[in-house]
This record gives C-alpha cells, structure tokens and sequence, in this order.
C-alpha cells in the first residue's frame, strides 16, 4: 500500500443489509467488501463538487443557506493534498477532506469535510472511513482526530457519537452554528 492509496478490505456484518447502488445495480455488504481511499486528484474535481451537492442539498432548508462544503474550494484542496476518494468494490463512493495539524502540545488529524453520495448513504461506509482515517491518524502518531458540523445536521450529531467521538464545544462561526467533536486515539 503506498502511501498515496489508504486501502483496506473488510468484512461488514449482515445486518447492515444491502448497499443500492443505482447506476450499477445491488451489492451485498454481507461479505467482503473492497473498500479504499486514495489521493484525489484535480480529474476528480466535478465529481467531488456533484458529490457535494447531492450530499449536502438536503440541508439548506434546515442551515437558511448552503452548508459550507457545497462552496469549498475543492481545487486547492487537492492541489494541497487534502482531499481522498472513498471507494468501494472500485466505485466512486465520496471524498473526505483532512489535514493533520501540529502544535507543541498536539498532532491532530482534523477531518474538515466528508460526504457520501446519496446511493451509499447509510450502509455503514461513514464507520469504514472513520476506521481508515484513524489508521492514517496513527501512522502519522496523531493523538487525536477533530471534526464539526452544523449544529442543523441531526445525523451528524447522532452518527459521531456512536463512533466515539465527543462534544468538544459549540460556537458560531462564519455564521455557521457549529457543534465540535474529538475522539482521542489509543482508548
């Protein structure tokens, strides 16, 4: 595995029942399932921005204006090697945006963005990329992954929790209501 491709094949429990793919038919995610992120690159561009869109629509009505992610510049994100495709049995599923951050006192990977497109939506793929990021989180001996959402995005605040993370602190910024999370790696 190089360092630019964070694969890893796994199994997924039967109760998570069948991922809908749309444009390709069905998987089973009852069984192995290839699942990987790698480096994006400025090719995948306009699928991160579709993604984005389809992912994130849903929540201008609840927001009053569209959430942050649908107007991030994706470019320099990747020009800064920011940005990975999440796939899945070699499909486009998502990306994720994270950075690791250092200070004197901390390395922290700090996740700024993730999105699914609808078709793999709540099948279990978020806890897939999470393991993966904690895995890029050690190799880089990070202490700590960091992330928000808006205070809005009830599945975000229901979601990170289950997946060990913990309310670290809520604030309004950029006139966003944001509502911080931090999951400490190791325990």
């Amino acid at each position: 595995m190089s360092s630019q491709d964070t694969s890893i094949s796994v199994t997924v429990a039967e109760s998570m029942g069948d991922l809908i793919h749309q444009e390709k038919g069905t998987f089973d995610l009852a069984g192995n399932v290839s699942f990987s992120m790698r480096t994006a690159t400025q090719a995948d561009l306009a699928r991160i921005q579709e993604c984005a869109e389809a992912a994130y629509t849903l929540y201008i009505d609840r927001i009053g204006r569209r959430p942050a992610p649908m107007d991030a510049d994706f470019r320099s994100q990747i020009e800064d090697g920011l940005v990975e495709i999440v796939q899945v049995n070699g499909e486009w599923a998502g990306y994720c945006v994270s950075e690791l951050l250092l200070d004197d006192e901390a390395r922290t990977l700090f996740v700024e963005n993730t999105a699914l497109r609808p078709s793999f939506q709540g099948k279990g793929l978020a806890r897939l990329m999470f393991e993966t990021l904690e895995q890029k989180a050690g190799a880089a001996d990070a202490d700590t992954i960091t992330l928000y959402t808006n205070a809005a995005m009830h599945e975000n605040l229901a979601l990170y929790p289950k997946l060990g993370f913990k309310i670290t602190d809520r604030r309004r910024e950029d006139g966003f209501d944001r509502v911080y999370f931090a999951k400490a790696l190791g325990s």
